[in-house]
């Protein structure tokens, strides 16, 4: 992946610690959401980076220590109990804000993927599909793709009757089943319909 013309643009007017932001795990019916800020230095060569959706688990997993030893990365996460009493949309920012007091050097640029406005002191511009358009969020939705794949199966570990190292807590026709035999966990997101109606229908 090249250089997007605003990363440069950016170096050219003095912004020299640019971070990406990009977030996994808004849709799954348990377990956090986990964000990412990669500074990623316009010279840094990782050639399979790309937008971790178009990457296989294998691939994702190849790439994500090229970039934590190349790159700067903080990583932020809310829990579900943050998502259930704040709400989606503030809990993904939480982590967001999280991720950036995270690295290790404050950036003085953001370039966050989707759209929407954020709450952060440091200029920002937010980009629809950054994640396959600049580097340093493409490197950073690889970073919270991984970070979260990994921290779900170490949960499997906590309750393996759920299933969460094949699905990562989305809601598949596996993770359904399981709920309806076994209940809830403390990791599920009560807030979300599925949920919801669950515990509706067993009162």
């Amino acid at each position: 992946m090249k250089a997007h013309p605003l990363e440069i643009k950016l170096k050219k007017e003095g912004f020299l610690n640019v971070a990406g932001l990009d977030e996994a795990g808004r849709g799954p019916w348990a377990g956090p959401v986990v964000a990412a800020a990669v500074i990623l230095p316009l010279n840094t060569r990782i050639p399979a980076l790309n937008d971790s959706k178009q990457l296989t688990s294998v691939q994702r997993e190849g790439v994500f220590p090229e970039i934590i030893k190349k790159g700067i990365c903080g990583i932020g996460m809310a829990s579900n109990t943050e998502i259930d009493e704040k709400g989606l949309a503030y809990a993904n920012k939480l982590a967001f804000k999280r991720a950036v007091d995270n690295l290790r050097i404050l950036p003085d640029y953001l370039l966050i993927d989707g759209i929407g406005k954020h709450n952060f002191f440091i200029p920002y511009k937010t980009i629809k599909f950054g994640d396959s358009r600049v580097r340093c969020i493409a490197a950073a939705s690889i970073v919270a793709k991984v970070v979260r794949d990994t921290l779900m199966q170490s949960y499997d570990l906590m309750y393996p009757e759920f299933g969460f190292k094949m699905h990562k807590g989305y809601g598949t026709v596996l993770h359904m089943d399981r709920l309806k035999k076994y209940g809830l966990c403390p990791l599920h997101r009560q807030s979300f319909r599925p949920i919801k109606e669950l515990i509706n229908g067993s009162r």
